[in-house]
């Protein structure tokens, strides 16, 4: 047989062919005098071998070791550690379908989804009661919670489940379980916002970092100050300093109150 009808009968392309021929996958018979290669039934049946454990999920290279194995021990352990990854993604499958079908199911309800979904069921609990409370202002939602929001989900994608994100939690718990809390945290966005256009020393800043502290529920304040002698003026170029260089002077300045004020409240 010539190549093309090898691969014919194995169900796939000659340019496969090739490829398994130079990665050691198949060997290649020798070629005759006129510069063709003949292949054998035996060529053949090791093809369609190799098309069948592809097709089952397995690599080239494990392919390789199976076909090397004579015994099917290779082949025994190789499908069982395919079979253990199948049923890994099906249990992601699993939890993103159970994902989807609860945002589709808060559209259905006529709810709406904020701008940041897709996030988790906790941060879209206390989304949908941020909507409500903004809802009842007399004026314009403050910008300072909408960029809670977005830091929020930032947040919870950068420290995913498993991960060391006790204050995370424990802010989203308390405020998605408290409406008060909610409603208290609008009063210090709106601080935050009388700050955008105000010079760092105005008197504003320090009430507002005061504020800051005094809404935080105490349990989750430890978790929330950082570790040693922090200071936040010397952030460097990190995920800090883009925290302060996104927020207005007075903003980031009443930020940085904030911390200090954490942190001497810890010691």
């Amino acid at each position: 047989m010539r190549i093309g009808e090898l691969a014919g009968v194995a169900g796939i392309t000659p340019r496969a062919v090739r490829h398994y021929h130079r990665i050691g996958l198949l060997p290649e018979p020798p070629r005759h005098p006129n510069g063709y290669r003949s292949y054998s039934l035996r060529d053949a049946v090791a093809l369609a071998r190799i098309r069948r454990l592809v097709e089952l999920g397995l690599s080239l290279d494990e392919v390789r070791d199976v076909i090397a194995d004579d015994a099917g021990r290779e082949l025994a352990e190789v499908l069982a550690e395919l079979d253990a990854d199948l049923a890994r993604q099906e249990e992601a499958i699993r939890q993103r379908r159970a994902r989807l079908a609860r945002l589709l199911r808060q559209v259905e309800e006529g709810g709406r989804l904020p701008a940041e979904a897709p996030v988790s069921p906790a941060l879209t609990t206390l989304f949908d009661e941020m909507a409500r409370v903004s809802a009842r202002l007399p004026g314009p939602e403050p910008a300072m919670a909408a960029k809670e929001r977005e830091l929020l989900a930032l947040l919870e994608t950068a420290a995913p489940d498993g991960a060391d994100r006790g204050w995370l939690d424990g802010l989203m718990g308390a405020l998605g379980s408290d409406p008060e809390a909610v409603a208290r945290a609008y009063e210090v966005y709106a601080r935050f916002d009388e700050l955008a256009q105000v010079p760092e020393d105005d008197p504003r800043v320090e009430a507002t970092a005061r504020a800051v502290v005094d809404f935080l529920p105490p349990e989750i304040i430890t978790h929330m100050v950082p570790a040693g002698e922090w200071e936040p003026e010397t952030a460097g170029d990190g995920f800090a300093a883009a925290l302060f260089a996104d927020l207005a002077p007075a903003q980031a300045a009443a930020v940085r109150g904030a911390i200090r004020l954490l942190q001497e409240r810890v010691r």
